[in-house]
């Protein structure tokens, strides 16, 4: 049970790494323009990377960990 703990931390830990990168590309992109377009695709950037990477992975973890739940309950 404190591995699925673990890997639930390294998720929230990479998105934490990733909107970081996502806040600081914004403000070079701010940085003395008014460029709109150039923001916006570091947004979408952001959170496609995001849920790819980190919410599609920890979904998956806890559909499995509600079909282990299930399969024990079955055995008992």
């Amino acid at each position: 049970m404190e591995k699925k703990f673990k890997t639930i931390g390294a998720f929230v830990i990479a998105s934490t790494i990733i909107w970081g990168a996502v806040i600081v590309g914004i403000s070079f992109a701010l940085k003395g323009t008014e460029c709109y377009d150039k923001i916006q695709n570091i947004l979408v950037g952001g959170v496609l990377s995001h849920l790819i990477l980190v919410w599609s992975p920890l979904a998956l973890l806890f559909k499995k960990t509600k079909e282990n739940k299930t399969d024990d309950s079955k055995k008992e």
